[in-house]
């Protein structure tokens, strides 16, 4: 059974840094395709970053040069570091991952959706004030 649990969120103000965290367990597949989603208050949960076998990493043109999405074994661990954040940026973020079916080929689906992931963390909440 797949297990993720992000943490990390916080409160504070425009301009600083958060670093959110999810630990993963249960996740056998021989490749991955990871990311972090965030669904901000009246708005559809979009997809903040990726990052998949290969090393391979994507970004949300809102976030593109402020965050970095990182592993440590992404499997175990899976991070997303966030700076110079907006008070936009306000929002609950899930840890994700797609199914070990779709992971076997190691990357992640073009244009990786909410539609492509098989797993969810439970959220955490970052809220950003101006």
């Amino acid at each position: 059974q797949v297990r993720m649990v992000a943490s990390g969120g916080g409160s504070l103000q425009a301009g600083g840094s958060l670093r959110l965290s999810c630990d993963v367990s249960g996740y056998v597949a021989s490749g991955y395709c990871m990311g972090w989603f965030r669904q901000g208050a009246n708005k559809e949960r979009e997809k903040v970053a990726s990052i998949d076998s290969y090393g391979m990493t994507t970004y949300a043109d809102s976030v593109k040069g402020r965050f970095i999405i990182s592993g440590d074994n992404p499997k175990n661990s899976l991070y997303l570091q966030m700076n110079s954040l907006q008070p936009e940026d306000t929002g609950t973020y899930y840890c994700a991952a797609v199914s070990e079916w779709t992971a076997a080929a190691g990357r992640c689906p073009e244009n990786l959706g909410e539609g492509d992931i098989q797993y969810w963390g439970k959220g955490t909440p970052v809220t950003i004030s101006s």
